[in-house]
Formats: structure tokens, sequence, C-alpha cells
């Protein structure tokens, strides 16, 4: 299983609706390691590292986000890989 690492960047209305929250349980649950955590600019930004098909899996549910959350654009970048210890929530 070859591991790789991305950068999901999703703006929109994505602060103040768990959108961290909810990556950390979707990341867990599809086995991604990595961390989340918002920017200034009221984007989110993502760190994650899986399989092609686990970080598709994210992707994909990045598109909508949680329920209150209104997502209007995701730009994906290639990165090193990384290693984490789980998946974290930052500040």
């Amino acid at each position: 299983m070859t591991m790789h690492s991305i950068t999901i960047t999703v703006s929109g209305k994505v602060q103040g609706v768990y959108f961290r929250q909810s990556t950390k349980e979707m990341a867990l649950l599809v086995g991604i390691s990595g961390e989340v955590k918002n920017k200034v600019d009221g984007s989110v930004f993502i760190t994650a590292t899986g399989t092609y098909e686990q970080l598709n899996q994210l992707i994909a549910w990045c598109r909508q986000g949680p329920a209150k959350a209104r997502v209007t654009g995701i730009e994906v970048q290639d990165i090193d890989l990384q290693q984490f210890d789980g998946f974290s929530v930052r500040r």
C-alpha cells in the first residue's frame, strides 16, 4: 500500500460550522492521518496522508463538508510524504 500526502484548502462558509471536527471524524473513519486548521482568510487547511483511495474519499467529502458548511472552492495539492501520529485539530 503506497502512501501519499496532500494538502486541501477548502473555502466558503467553512469556519464555525464544525468543519475541523467533522474532517477529523471523516479522516479517522477512512484511515487517514494528518491535521486540520483554520486559516486567517476564513478557509480551512488540511494536510492528509493515506492511500489514493482514502485521500479521494476525503476530497469528495470536503466538497460538501458538514451540514452547515457552504463550500465554494477546494484546492488539492500533492506534497512530499508527511508522517503523522493520528489526526489532529489545530488552532
